[in-house]
């Protein structure tokens, strides 16, 4: 059976064929979505939770503790872990990948209507949303302006530009950073109403009663109806001051007449800056497989058209725009693959020297690779940095199914056949050695498929888009590559050549001869030769040990993140200056284009003393210093700042989840004894900030906050007609900035706030001035009926599975690989923490751990796979361990290459050393397949027949390997934007090439003796190779797997 034959005797057909394929394929490369990574959609949901003027203690003991009881019934959860702090707790529920996330959500929402009869009175209802950790946002726009108040600026940047974003075409939505929403904010003076006998609690009464927004009713009339409306709306701070609380000797006692009612904001403890301009932050984050570029550059034409509707002063800045650094990184991937094509393509020149016999298998490469682009959009992938670099991985071997096709045409031919015959006899020859080629090179990203967890879904695009590129170029070397040698290939004339073709000629032959020397040399040193192998194969145990290891590798995204902590108990105003003072060293760095800077809980940030500052770097090609390098230079500067410090770092590439920490990596202790973890997690953190290979080591313990303590006198409350409700009631109204009523607009909703004046909330004695309304109408001031003392306390409390936890994080060191840090940290804390202290690591690290028990597991799975597909093509055990003898070699040579290129064996990497097993293989296929060949036709004792092959095969195996290095040295060297994550791969793969296929010309045919001769003495050679035509059918079938 010839599956060529009907392509070459009908060559318009085979020509519309593959111009459907480049059709398709232009059509899918202009419908796929472009996108930095592989959408990884990780299931998770978080559930928020607040109650104003709570402690954090009371929130995680009322709110958070209920709510992860009822979760934890909840099927598929990987992780749960709160956060509770002053007036707010937060829940994230991680599902397991497989879990369906809208069915998820229901569960959650049904665990959260159980749980409301258990939650304090008060409470808003908790809500929950569905987040995707991995997915950053795309967008960070900022709202400026010198003229309008903030709470105007909020104005029109919530309820105009967030609105009318988040309705773009996918857009998933709009998170606000730094809100300064309206509300009327009512100060009272305790002393006010001291003097005019009335509690506090009336006052929030009073509001609530004034202010009112109910139904009032129809009136029907014989011929027409008439809606009732009632005033009962107060809408600002001048309305709600006129309100009269209460009558005194005849008198109305305002609102105003106890104290200040002002036009505020809702959260006047939150705080964001644009450089030095007071801002609000706009975060836009894309939906699940939309294409970033488009989706960011809808929004930036909105923004365009909004700003001539937006008042003058209004200004819209873009701190950070993903895509521009997607668009940049994807024009370099396309530049590293066109470069690698026309390598490719020399190479192919530079072997056959002859243009048609150069440009036949050359088209394999533009139609395997834009045919892919059909693939892709057929199964819904997208343009992104993985997807380019399997495509350019793939240029350095799809063209070898094309060689193969076209030497064995040419062989034909020079037969004396004609064109049309050659090309007929000799694909029906090879055409199933091309498919078996083909499915044994696709079989080594098997069990890249069939990886789980983050790094599958990952990788899972990569294998399969390089898998697709394998299979396209085997349809193309079948079809159009048989059907235009029958057409145009044409051996040379005998003739007088130039001197360029004798020079490369003489060249060739040089490095035949040297081969054919030095190959003589280590046949008739074997045992020597067996030796050195041993010994590679001990090195790469060794270099395995000795290489650091690495997650995934970051990248220069032009984009800093600063994370800023000061003392537990620091005021607000504190805060702010302490904030300013490190804007203004990072202002001053000639590297930053701007940044913008946030402080206070709620301000995208978790507790009240921790800031946030976001940088955008200048444009790459307009600053000499790489981000890391950036942040060595800031370092030392910002940790002069007394009082603050300062955590600088480069956000990773992709985000696996994790707590909110201010360094990348964490690791979670957690105890049902608080004393011991406390005592516990100092001592760890004490030691690792002492370990050289770490830096910013931090935990988010905050168990020393400023609190006052009142310590209620019930007989004596009691005596005085007091109760603890009342007494709670009245702290919460003095100091919990309570919402006491609401204004209902056209648009939106606003706050109405109750608290003291600001002299009154500033220390213990400012207690003393509030008075408790009695059961018969007096008034008692506070401290006859509880003791005030001040103490410390919490300032936030975290659980993890419902088990108090405390997580340490900390950063890389220059030179430190994520490995080493992981071993390091494990030790100190076996060493450090007692027995009933659990640990383990979260998030990055977490995952990382996990992948390193898996990956040699997968490069396991990945040679037997190869092993198997081998076996089934020579019928025998014993040769495809001799084609499998070089990969030793390949792993030596790729972990050697990363050793000295001082590159740690991240996943890409890894990735790169699995390719390895499928590619290494070739140069073994076409020695050992010709020696079997010479075996069974000339007899020839194995040891002559491997050294005339390995001496008859050198062209096309220096030919494939060359090709195959062109095609992965322009990943090594990297280029242009994101490069620095490439890298790694190409490295490994450079390296691992180079090395083994230079060893295995001189091992192999060694190992091939050794294995022939037991597979002689073993008895199994007739039975492996008798006379059965079947089987000879399948070894010449395996004869150009290359």
């Amino acid at each position: 059976m010839n599956l060529s034959g009907m392509f070459i005797q009908r060559p318009v057909m085979t020509t519309l064929v593959m111009a459907g394929v480049l059709i398709f394929g232009i059509v899918g490369y202009r419908l796929l979505p472009v996108s930095d990574l592989p959408n990884v959609d990780y299931p998770t949901i978080s559930v928020n939770a607040s109650l104003p003027g709570a402690s954090p203690e009371t929130m995680a003991s009322a709110v958070a503790t209920p709510l992860e009881k009822q979760f934890s019934t909840i099927a598929g959860i990987d992780a749960m872990t709160s956060s509770s702090a002053q007036g707010s707790t937060s829940i994230t529920l991680q599902f397991a990948l497989e879990r369906n996330i809208d069915a998820a959500a229901q569960d959650v929402q049904a665990a959260i209507a159980k749980t409301l009869r258990a939650l304090p009175t008060g409470i808003t209802p908790p809500s929950y949303q569905k987040v995707n950790p991995a997915d950053q946002p795309i967008l960070f726009l900022v709202v400026t302006s010198k003229l309008l108040s903030l709470s105007q600026l909020d104005e029109y940047a919530e309820n105009v530009l967030a609105q009318h974003i988040s309705m773009v075409q996918g857009v998933a939505q709009v998170s606000v950073f730094g809100s300064q929403k309206y509300a009327v904010r009512i100060r009272l003076d305790p002393r006010a109403l001291a003097s005019r006998g009335i509690p506090i609690g009336a006052v929030s009464d009073a509001v609530q009663s004034a202010n009112v927004n109910l139904p009032t009713g129809i009136l029907y009339g014989p011929t027409r109806t008439a809606t009732v409306m009632a005033s009962g709306q107060l809408r600002n701070a001048r309305e709600f001051g006129s309100l009269v609380v209460a009558t005194k000797d005849g008198a109305p006692v305002r609102l105003r007449d106890l104290g200040d009612v002002l036009d505020d904001v809702q959260n006047n403890r939150v705080a964001s800056w644009y450089q030095d301009q007071r801002s609000i932050t706009l975060a836009v984050q894309r939906q699940p497989g939309v294409n970033t570029v488009e989706v960011a550059g809808a929004v930036q034409r909105l923004v365009e058209r909004e700003r001539a509707q937006l008042p003058a002063s209004v200004e819209v800045h873009t701190l950070y725009d993903r895509s521009v650094s997607i668009r940049r990184s994807v024009l370099d991937v396309q530049f590293t693959l066109l470069l690698t094509l026309a390598l490719v393509v020399m190479v192919i020149f530079l072997f056959l020297r002859n243009v048609p016999a150069t440009i036949i298998p050359s088209l394999s490469l533009p139609l395997s690779v834009v045919g892919t682009f059909a693939v892709m959009h057929q199964v819904g992938y997208s343009l992104d940095n993985l997807s380019l670099m399997a495509l350019t991985l793939s240029v350095g071997f799809v063209v070898d199914d094309a060689i193969v096709m076209l030497e064995n045409i040419h062989r034909h031919m020079e037969q004396g056949k004609g064109a049309l015959r050659a090309a007929l006899d000799g694909s029906r020859e090879i055409g199933f050695t091309i498919v078996s080629m083909t499915l044994s090179l696709v079989a080594v990203f098997i069990p890249v498929l069939l990886m789980g967890g983050l790094l599958g879904r990952l990788f899972h695009e990569f294998a399969v888009t390089i898998s697709a590129a394998i299979l396209v170029s085997g349809l193309v070397s079948l079809t159009l590559t048989p059907m235009l040698c029958s057409r145009f290939l044409k051996l040379d004339p005998v003739r007088e050549h130039g001197r360029a073709y004798r020079a490369v000629e003489h060249l060739y032959e040089r490095a035949l001869a040297f081969y054919a020397r030095t190959l003589a040399w280590v046949m008739r040193h074997r045992r020597a030769t067996m030796v050195f192998s041993l010994g590679i194969l001990i090195g790469t145990f060794v270099l395995f040990r000795l290489v650091p290891k690495g997650f995934i590798p970051s990248e220069d995204t032009g984009r800093l993140i600063a994370s800023t902590e000061t003392a537990e108990g620091t005021s607000f105003e504190s805060m702010v200056q302490h904030q300013r003072a490190v804007a203004a060293i990072i202002g001053r760095d000639p590297n930053a284009e701007s940044f913008t800077s946030s402080v206070g809980s709620g301000g995208g940030v978790s507790s009240s003393n921790q800031g946030r500052i976001i940088i955008r770097l200048k444009p790459r090609a307009e600053r000499d210093r790489s981000a890391d390098e950036i942040i060595r230079e800031l370092q030392p500067q910002l940790a002069r700042v007394p009082g603050i410090r300062v955590f600088l770092q480069n956000p990773p590439v992709i985000n696996v989840g994790g707590r909110l920490a201010k360094s990348q990596y964490q690791f979670t202790l957690q105890s049902t004894d608080l004393a011991t973890l406390y005592s516990g997690v100092n001592d760890l953190v004490d030691r690792l900030k002492d370990l050289p290979s770490l830096q910013d080591v931090t935990s988010d313990l905050q168990i020393a906050n400023p609190q006052v303590s009142v310590e209620i006198d019930r007989d004596r409350a009691a005596a005085l007609g007091v109760s603890a409700q009342q007494i709670e009631e009245t702290l919460y109204d003095a100091f919990g900035s309570r919402q006491v009523s609401t204004i209902f607009t056209s648009t939106d909703q606003y706050w109405v706030i109750m608290e003291l004046r600001p002299e009154f909330q500033r220390d213990i004695s400012a207690l003393q001035n509030l008075y408790i309304g009695t059961s018969n109408g007096s008034l008692v001031p506070l401290g006859a009926v509880a003791r005030l003392s001040p103490g410390v306390g919490p300032l936030s409390v975290a659980h993890m599975g419902q088990i108090p936890a405390v997580t340490i994080s900390f950063n890389l060191r220059p030179g430190t690989s994520l490995g080493d840090a992981v071993d390091e940290v494990q030790r100190v804390a076996r060493a450090t923490l007692p027995s009933s202290i659990t640990t383990s690591f979260f998030g990055t690290a977490q995952v990382f751990q996990s992948s390193q028990k898996g990956l040699l597991v997968l490069l396991a799975v990945a040679v037997l796979v190869i092993y198997l597909v081998l076996g089934i093509l020579y019928e025998s055990f014993i040769h495809p361990l001799t084609i499998l003898s070089g990969l030793p070699f390949a792993g030596f040579g790729a972990l050697l290459t990363l050793l000295l290129f001082r590159t740690e064996l991240s996943i890409y990497a890894f990735v790169g050393i699995i390719m390895l097993v499928g590619l290494v293989k070739k140069n073994a296929i076409m020695m050992i397949d010709f020696a079997l060949d010479a075996e069974r036709r000339e007899g020839k004792p194995a040891r002559e027949a491997i050294v005339e092959a390995c001496l008859i095969r050198f062209r096309p195996i220096m030919m494939t390997t060359m090709a195959a290095l062109m095609g992965t040295l322009p990943i090594a060297i990297g280029f242009g934007s994101g490069s620095e994550a490439r890298r790694p791969l190409g490295i490994a793969v450079v390296g691992g090439l180079a090395f083994s296929q230079l060893v295995t010309l001189y091992v192999t045919p060694v190992i091939y003796t050794y294995l022939d001769a037991f597979q002689r003495r073993w008895g199994g050679r007739k039975a492996a190779e008798g006379d059965r035509p079947e089987q000879t059918g399948a070894r010449e079938h395996a004869a150009a797997a290359s």
